[in-house]
């Protein structure tokens, strides 16, 4: 009478490991497209005192011929300040200036004190650390 023999209850594990193995490649592959790779390349100042910044909420980018730059968008000192005013909470906005070797001193002023005009404190220059 093999109708009436019970049987153990199996459960198949490799598909359930097929479909884990999947969802991590695919969480893998959105986390590496939620990571912006794109910007310009730049040799940043070096600095011997440089130290670990918290992640930026902005990124400005000063180019060499003094033009501002937000996710590739150039900005005017002006157009800068009406940008960063209209964050949510301008004040605890986070900002870092990344710059080429050779901005002027200005153009560093310039983002600088649209930053202010805006209302944020939290600003930071990027550097490399010299070597």
């Amino acid at each position: 009478m093999r109708y009436f023999e019970r049987r153990k209850a199996r459960i198949e594990i490799i598909p359930m490991i097929d479909i884990m193995f999947f969802l991590l490649v695919f969480f893998v592959m959105v986390t590496l497209r939620m990571i912006p790779a794109n910007g310009i390349a730049s040799q940043l100042p070096q600095s011997a005192t440089a130290q670990e910044l918290p992640h930026p909420k902005l990124v400005i980018t000063l180019l060499s011929d003094d033009a501002m730059e937000i996710d590739q968008r150039r900005l005017s000192p002006a157009d800068l300040t009406e940008t960063l005013r209209r964050q949510p909470e301008p004040e605890k906005t986070t900002v870092t200036i990344a710059g080429a070797r050779t901005v002027t001193l200005q153009g560093l002023l310039a983002v600088m004190d649209a930053c202010r005009l805006a209302g944020i404190t939290q600003v930071g220059i990027a550097a490399q650390e010299a070597h």
